[in-house]
């Protein structure tokens, strides 16, 4: 290219599409690019990774691109990408309503993005291609992940599910399953260079097996990782209650590694909201599952999705709702306002709830989620934990002089920072003395540090001058976020 050339990626939607954008600023660094400083005017290229699970999706996209038009207008050379879900749906459009944007690829060909920039800017005009099926597993890609202690791993792409509410496995097709061998090598060469926590990723992740016909493949998957020495944390998002079997729950309890922290997509507790959305298990199955798991592992944090005003739900519905939550104690729940998804079956259901209706009902159901988070939290108070280390947690750690991580079952942590130097990817060991519904608070000195090969990776890292990093490096998974709104990169409420 002659000159190095800055890149932005601006990612919406789920964890997916977070460490989709890990692989794009993988490849265009393969490429040549440089990640642009975040105190930059602008990048050469800024590529948008888009969700298109709400309603207002394709909204915001055109608000933005509309913002960098004068912006490319001005700089001569700047090009415009746009990926993801909403790009594989709308396709031509995107160019039509924005003529300035360079590239549109979909998700089943984000590794084409360096070669379309290159030929957009040859042809001097828009790149628009869309693969209709997968044309390499994603992870055979280069990758700049986001931290150097953990790491998503994607096991599977797809969904088989056809729920009405959800637009995500007509843009991300059938569910495609990575060979276990593949995975476990992945997360060996990840633990290599550092990391010591991995979170398994799927669309519907516990159905894992599906696509290579072996039913207890996901159980077994947990089992293995349990043996990869250097692999402390193991956590997977997001299952589906109809896969979730027994065998799943043993090799979580039996397994030191794999944290008691569940993720349970609930949506509705009314069987006639869960036959409308077809979801294939009803308010029965679903606290059976979690009776289990208490049952297994008492100590378990679960947290869950939840949908409100959903075409046709009645008062009785929604209090069914409210008795599902009740009976299953979420530590934490992301809440969701039924919006349409254009193109689901939902969208063109009669009898759509009027937005005063959804919005007081969903105060309620916060309300209800904030006093249970907070009486489960209040159950820790007293307890000695070790946290992770990590960074940018603790938006007050500076003003507080504290610290942040996360404990094993993945509750937020703030400590008294300790007098020994710690990193994130280290770990400490604390009492918990005060619990607010989204995090505990360990006011008293730490009693343990142990500094990790994580903690090693992470001040290599950062002990390093900014440059094109030199293969696969690695990855933190997004943090969830508290239950009066959904995770800025979590759950989208289609699992």
């Amino acid at each position: 290219m002659g000159v190095e050339r800055s890149y932005e990626i601006r990612t919406y939607g789920c964890q997916m599409n977070v460490h989709d954008s890990e692989r794009l600023s993988g490849l265009l660094e393969d490429a040549g690019y440089v990640r642009a400083p975040k105190d930059a005017d602008g990048a050469d290229i800024v590529v948008f990774n888009t969700c298109a699970v709400r309603e207002n999706a394709d909204n915001r996209l055109y608000g933005n691109l509309g913002q960098l038009a004068p912006k490319k207008a001005a700089r001569p050379g700047m090009q415009i990408a746009v990926g993801g879900c909403l790009a594989q749906k709308d396709r031509d459009t995107i160019v039509k309503k924005a003529p300035w944007v360079d590239v549109v690829f979909g998700t089943h060909n984000i590794g084409k993005l360096p070669v379309l920039l290159e030929r957009a800017r040859v042809q001097e005009e828009a790149q628009v291609e869309i693969a209709e099926s997968l044309e390499a597993f994603p992870s055979t890609l280069p990758t700049r992940r986001e931290s150097a202690y953990a790491a998503w791993v994607s096991i599977s792409v797809g969904c088989n599910n056809t729920c009405t509410f959800c637009i995500v496995p007509a843009l991300r097709g059938k569910e495609k399953d990575r060979r276990p061998g593949d995975i476990l090598a992945e997360i060996e060469a990840l633990v290599s260079e550092g990391v010591s926590e991995i979170t398994l990723l799927g669309q519907n992740v516990n159905a894992y097996g599906s696509d290579i016909g072996d039913r207890e493949a996901f159980s077994k998957l947990l089992r293995a990782c349990g043996k990869i020495e250097g692999l402390e944390r193991v956590r997977f998002t997001s299952p589906h209650p109809r896969d979730f079997t027994d065998d799943v729950i043993a090799a979580m309890a039996e397994t030191p590694n794999v944290m008691p922290q569940l993720h349970m997509p609930l949506q509705s507790g009314s069987d006639r909201v869960l036959k409308a959305m077809r979801r294939s298990y009803r308010q029965e199955r679903f606290l059976g599952i979690i009776e289990k798991v208490r049952a297994a592992m008492p100590d378990a944090a679960l947290s869950t999705d939840i949908i409100v005003g959903f075409p046709g739900e009645t008062e009785e519905d929604f209090e069914q709702t409210l008795h599902t939550v009740r009976e299953s104690r979420f530590a934490q729940a992301f809440t969701f306002q039924y919006s349409k998804r254009p193109g689901t079956p939902a969208a063109e259901m009669d009898d759509q709830i009027p937005k005063e209706v959804v919005q007081e009902r969903y105060e309620r159901l916060v309300a209800l989620q904030e006093e249970i988070s907070w009486e489960e939290n209040k159950k820790q108070v007293g307890r000695t934990l070790e946290v992770m280390v990590a960074e940018g947690e603790g938006r007050k750690d500076d003003a507080t002089r504290r610290l942040s991580g996360r404990a094993p079952d993945n509750r937020l942590v703030h400590f008294t920072r300790p007098e020994e130097p710690v990193r994130p990817g280290d770990t400490v060991t604390v009492d918990i003395t005060y619990a607010a519904p989204h995090h505990l608070l360990a006011e008293g000195p730490v009693s343990a540090v142990r500094r990790t090969a994580a903690g090693d990776a992470w001040e290599r890292r950062n002990a390093a001058p900014a440059a094109k990093p030199a293969g696969v490096m690695l990855g933190l998974p997004s943090i969830g976020a508290p239950a009066a709104a959904p995770a800025p990169t979590g759950g989208c409420g289609c699992d």
